[in-house]
């Protein structure tokens, strides 16, 4: 049989054994004037002798809890020390002690007859910090005139760190005493001799200090702990451990070559360790959990459910349970919990998707079960019905269901989620093979076609969400997204006036077609800026191009703006790498309308970003909070063209050199707007408008971790209004190092008056507001994120499993709302009072200049 060289805990069938030994220390006696003062004293017999006969009580705790009654020694008569020298035998077994347990060891003496005191007391664990059970001689600190409390965090501990040479030769004594270090006997006895003058010196230095001295059995090899409890994670994922696995500490010492066990053997190998091995090609249930729901969730149980009603205790359970944001896992006893109290549930809207993520899918009898429960449910918010449509729910029933609840929501509300919606047609079961009728079968897809068909904004916007993902790389995405346009196509010819929606969507491509062309050959030639201006010029004036004068048409960024022509002469080409264009388009009120047209650029996470702006500025003003928000429209028309709506503003980094003839903001807004009656000669509505929308963009943009912030994309309009441009970095990515959490420079300080103002004070405040108000529609704005998990956005494709946590972090959920302010009180002051941000800034100013 092979050698082994340590056993576990479990094997140890024998009751838990401490020999006290004898307690060492002197104490000066009372002054005569403190026994006077207190007569009872002088019946305390350490207080008359030095040596008085005192007992020990010793008894076992584990999580602050007793688990043992307590034993004690005998009585002893002492006369020149205080020594026991006896085994005690407590009530338990190694075998059944948790890894927490230790020994409360109290000490007492006698106040007279039947009136024990405690003289003092300590708490040992049982086991070390490598979870081996402790072994041997130990020194335990004696903390006088308390009784040893046995608590997790006890005020009598055993060991207190101390840094004196005895300590440290004691411990090196012991490690001799078990064997641990080699053993040389002249010069052991050298040291030895040397180790008693040491401890004679700490003794007079440390007379009133008292250590009782005990002992442990000794094994010939060590006891590690081992125990067969799940943990939570155990349970939420019942394929990562046998019900039969031992949970062995990763720091025990094994041997080398060790065979891993994975199930109960015969012979002299049938009490090894058992570790949990995780085979990902096998993802099946753990069969004793199957069978622990199947006996929990007994189907003969139904009718008796429908009249359960929790306790108050398992109420408060069930409400924090509900409280969960749409990210958490649900344990197996929650899950359980969920399923019994389901009748009862139902009359709360919350408790539908924790409810349905507790269901056992692949049981007939329990889906059917969910499924009939569904009409019963008290109306959900449409936060939750975003969820139902998420990637962790496929039963169509389910999904038909969130789909009647978006039924009710308006056409304005459905077009901030309609780009999720769009997203969330991955998730669907959707035949994908040709004929007039093979996407019918999604209550999803024929809700959008007929929401789409019905309104005229909501269609163009679905009609161009599904042209982008129909260029997909993905083959199966390609198809599905193909279908659904046909399909989409197919019922606007049933409609009364459907001939000519279609005519009108074909016209918005072959004027985005159009204007695409010209930037492609903008791009490939060699010419210089201004050459490349004065063609773009003649390109648009041109009337064989149809961009100078046309039918009237919808714009594809806002169709509730329609437009007739452009102004060849107002256009330009950017300074860009990519030379994207300006064109100031003629609506059919002879207003101008400039836009920003891109090629060679993925626009879809700026367009992600800035729906969720919209969104969230609608939120707030939901609560009559109106941060005077610019979110500025923006379109991808394919995976590499897009269009942006232009805002006549200046970056910070121009308004800063004086760009707008005058040197900062506050300057800048007060050239703009004068008033000498105001504070700072700023109209008193302008400065009102710049300080929100600082407010706004700080929150919003530190929400989601926008990243490469500097003063050329920090921008403002004349009338007052901030806002950020530029989206390339989201989710708390920064191509620069030790990026700050949230953009707040000194120069939008300054344009508030600095930070003693009473604007700079305002600013503060409307961010908390904001802050927390957000928070409150965590639910819907992580359900958002967690329908795009699938899309073509580059910082959710790097890490799509991240994606969504990483907003939830930055939510700060876990803490209260008094604690959200002060966590955003401190993202405030670091970015204010942090330096690093400033030399970034300066860098990237040099970095442009040099380019220039």
């Amino acid at each position: 049989m092979d050698p082994f060289t340590f056993a576990s805990s479990r094997s140890l069938k024998m009751n838990v054994e401490v020999r006290i030994d004898s307690l060492e220390g002197q104490r000066s006696s009372l002054a005569y004037t403190t026994l006077m003062a207190d007569p009872s004293l002088k019946h305390v017999g350490s207080n008359t002798a030095p040596y008085s006969d005192m007992y020990v009580t010793v008894q076992l705790f584990a999580d602050s809890k007793p688990l043992a009654v307590p034993v004690q020694t005998s009585y002893k008569a002492f006369k020149n020390q205080r020594s026991w020298s006896e085994w005690l035998t407590l009530p338990a077994q190694y075998c059944d002690l948790p890894l927490s347990s230790q020994l409360a060891i109290t000490i007492w003496d006698l106040a007279g007859p039947g009136r024990p005191v405690p003289f003092g007391g300590t708490t040992v664990t049982l086991f070390e910090k490598d979870n081996n059970l402790k072994k041997g001689r130990q020194k335990c600190k004696v903390w006088l005139g308390l009784e040893a409390d046995g608590l997790s965090d006890t005020t009598t501990p055993s060991t207190v760190e101390s840094h004196s040479e005895m300590d440290r030769l004691e411990k090196l004594f012991k490690k001799h005493e078990l064997k641990e270090l080699p053993r040389i006997d002249w010069l052991d006895n050298l040291a030895f001799r040397q180790i008693e003058r040491i401890n004679k010196e700490a003794t007079t230095e440390n007379k009133n200090d008292h250590y009782l001295f005990i002992d442990f059995p000794r094994f010939d090899f060590p006891i590690v702990f081992a125990d067969f409890e799940y943990s939570d994670q155990n349970r939420r994922d019942p394929a990562n451990l046998s019900p039969t696995t031992s949970t062995v500490p990763s720091s025990t010492p094994q041997r080398s070559g060790q065979t891993v066990g994975v199930g109960s053997g015969s012979g002299s190998n049938s009490n090894r360790m058992i570790m949990p091995v995780y085979d990902p090609e096998n993802p099946r249930d753990n069969p004793a959990e199957s069978k622990h729901r199947r006996l929990v969730r007994s189907h003969r149980n139904g009718p008796l459910d429908r009249d359960l009603k929790p306790n108050a205790k398992i109420r408060d359970e069930l409400n924090e349970i509900l409280n969960y944001s749409p990210t958490h896992d649900l344990a197996g006893a929650e899950k359980d919990l969920l399923w019994k109290f389901r009748f009862y549930l139902t009359r709360d809207k919350r408790g539908l998707t924790k409810f349905l993520k507790s269901v056992a899918w692949g049981d007939p009898a329990e889906s059917k079960q969910a499924v009939q429960l569904l009409p019963k449910w008290t109306e959900i918010d449409v936060d939750d019905a975003l969820e139902l449509l998420g990637p962790g729910f496929d039963n169509p029933a389910v999904r038909a269901y969130a789909v009647d609840r978006l039924r009710k929501a308006d056409d304005n509300d459905l077009q901030l989620y309609l780009l999720q919606l769009v997203q969330a047609l991955k998730f669907e079961k959707i035949k994908t093979e040709t004929g007039p009728d093979a996407a019918a079968d999604s209550s999803l897809v024929n809700f959008l076609i007929s929401r789409a068909c019905m309104n005229e904004t909501l269609g163009n916007f679905f009609y161009w969400y599904l042209m982008v993902e129909t260029e997909d790389t993905n083959q199966e995405y390609k198809r599905l997204f193909s279908k659904v346009a046909y399909q989409f196509q197919v019922a606007l010819t049933r409609m009364p006036d459907g001939d000519k929606k279609r005519a009108i969507l074909k016209r918005q491509a072959e004027f985005v077609f159009g204007i695409g062309e010209i930037s492609k050959e903008i791009q490939s030639n060699k010419d210089s800026r201004p050459k490349k201006v004065e063609y773009l010029k003649h390109a648009l004036s041109d009337p064989k191009n149809e961009l100078i004068s046309f039918e009237p048409v919808p714009l594809p960024l806002d169709p509730i703006v329609t437009v007739v022509g452009c102004f060849p002469e107002s256009s330009n080409v950017f300074k860009s790498s990519l030379f994207p264009l300006l064109i100031h388009l003629k609506t059919d009120k002879g207003e101008r309308y400039p836009i920003i047209f891109k090629t060679g650029d993925d626009l879809r996470q700026d367009q992600l970003v800035i729906q969720i702006v919209t969104l969230m500025d609608n939120l707030l003003r939901k609560e009559n909070l109106d941060l005077k928000l610019t979110p500025y429209r923006i379109l991808a028309t394919s995976a590499f063209t897009g269009v942006v709506q232009f805002v006549d503003s200046l970056s910070l980094a121009s308004i800063e050199r004086g760009v707008g003839l005058v040197a900062g903001i506050l300057p800048y807004l007060k050239l703009n707007n004068p008033d000498p009656t105001q504070e700072y000669g700023v109209r008193a509505e302008v400065m009102d408008t710049y300080v929100k929308s600082c407010a706004g963009y700080c929150v919003i943009t530190y929400i989601l971790g926008v990243g490469d912030r500097h003063l050329d994309n920090l921008l403002l309009t004349p009338d007052g209004h901030f806002f950020h441009a530029d989206f390339g970095f989201i989710l708390g990515r920064d191509p620069k190092p030790f990026a700050p959490a949230m953009k707040l420079c000194k120069e939008m300080v300054d344009g508030m008056g600095g930070a003693n103002s009473r604007h700079y004070n305002d600013f503060k405040n409307y961010c908390y507001t904001a802050y927390t108000t957000l928070r409150k529609s965590s639910n819907l704005i992580l359900n958002l994120f967690a329908l795009m998990v699938d899309a073509n956005i580059p910082d959710i494709r790097l890490e799509p499993d991240k994606a969504v946590l990483k907003v939830k972090d930055r939510f700060c959920l876990e803490m209260t709302e008094e604690d959200a302010i002060k966590h955003f009180r401190i993202l405030i002051d670091d970015s204010m009072n942090s330096v690093l941000p400033v030399l970034i800034d300066r860098m990237h100013g040099l970095a442009q200049k040099w380019r220039k």
